[in-house]
């Protein structure tokens, strides 16, 4: 019974480690290790709970709920997920790794209690949405904010030309700051924080500004 118990961790650890070698080839914040040992530690949790306290079933007075450690686990795990989401520019990084997490503690707990088909048919699910939606979609693509440092002549309305050149292709003008460069007053340095559509890249935006023949240069990042 117990090498049974064995070879379902072995399976979940497998499960977990194929999803996180896929997040891990998109440097996301959580890898093939901590997917490999959420699933190994989900699947050992429901083994307990399902059969952890068998020797106890002849007591008198006692009464036993299997679903109880799963339960509590799965509010655990919430936490660990949570790790994984940060704010970075003003856009919230990290919450298809954090919602990868919580799926793979499902998966582990689902292959610990012997739905081995349910769990390795929902590693394979995961998996194969993850290639298929990233990035090949452009419609369901988030929007990304970045930061640019445009350099430009100090003359009056070049300003306005650039913002208004951003805007004309749907660039949301998070924010911007202005000054005059210390060692060069004829020209300006504008910061601006932007958010850009999902199917626009930042290799498209760069041309847009750079045509402009008041920029002199421009910085992203």
């Amino acid at each position: 019974m117990e090498f049974n118990f064995l070879l379902r961790m072995v399976v979940a650890g497998l499960c977990g480690a194929f999803i996180g070698f896929e997040r891990k080839n998109r440097m996301k914040e959580a890898g093939i290790r901590t997917h490999f040992v959420v699933a190994l530690g989900l699947a050992l949790m429901m083994i307990i709970s399902k059969y952890g306290f068998q020797d106890q079933i002849g007591w008198s007075n006692l009464g036993l709920d299997p679903s109880r450690i799963a339960a509590q686990v799965v509010s655990g795990v919430g936490f660990l997920g949570a790790g994984m989401i940060f704010m970075q520019r003003q856009t919230v990084k990290g919450l298809t790794t954090a919602a990868g997490i919580w799926a793979t503690a499902g998966i582990g707990m689902a292959i610990g209690a012997g739905m081995y088909w349910v769990g390795a048919g929902t590693t394979v699910f995961v998996l194969f949405a993850q290639k298929l939606l990233h990035g090949r979609f452009h419609w369901l693509a988030a929007p990304k904010s970045d930061q640019m440092t445009i350099r430009f002549d100090n003359e009056p309305g070049n300003i306005n030309q650039i913002l208004e050149r951003l805007k004309e292709k749907n660039i949301t003008i998070l924010s911007f700051h202005a000054e005059n460069d210390a060692n060069d007053p004829s020209e300006i340095i504008l910061e601006i924080f932007i958010k850009i559509p999902g199917a626009v890249t930042i290799e498209q935006l760069l041309p847009i500004i750079q045509e402009l023949s008041s920029v002199r240069s421009v910085e992203v990042g």
